[in-house]
């Protein structure tokens, strides 16, 4: 979503705020890893305790449009994305991953999907 994309640029920030008023510690936003490989960019990844969660938000008219926009293969290179991020930064290895959506419909409606989808990373 950070294409040059205003409202989705205002979706990532929503969705950080929320987020941090959770409770969650933001560690990177709009994460590129392993261009090249298949991996997607994460668009959060942030981090609660020993749990570090990769976050994928959806902007959409509606919550359900946003919800049904992620895509099998897009979280398939999230998950690559994840895996090549853990790999740069073995001072998460201890940490349990997690996969949430943040859906955000403007004006204002947003919902934090924890466990958004599961993988069976390698790592």
């Amino acid at each position: 979503m950070s294409n040059g994309n205003s409202g989705g640029y205002w979706a990532e920030t929503a969705a950080m705020l929320y987020l941090l008023f959770k409770g969650y510690f933001p560690v990177a936003r709009n994460v590129v890893t392993g261009r090249g490989t298949g991996a997607g960019e994460v668009d959060l990844i942030v981090r609660r305790g020993r749990l570090l969660v990769f976050v994928e938000v959806k902007k959409r008219r509606n919550l359900e449009r946003a919800a049904y926009a992620i895509s099998e293969r897009q979280k398939q290179r999230i998950i690559r994305g994840a895996e090549a991020f853990l790999k740069k930064h073995p001072r998460y290895d201890a940490f349990d991953i997690r996969f949430d959506a943040v859906l955000v419909e403007f004006p204002f409606h947003i919902r934090h999907l924890t466990n958004a989808w599961i993988s069976t990373m390698l790592i």
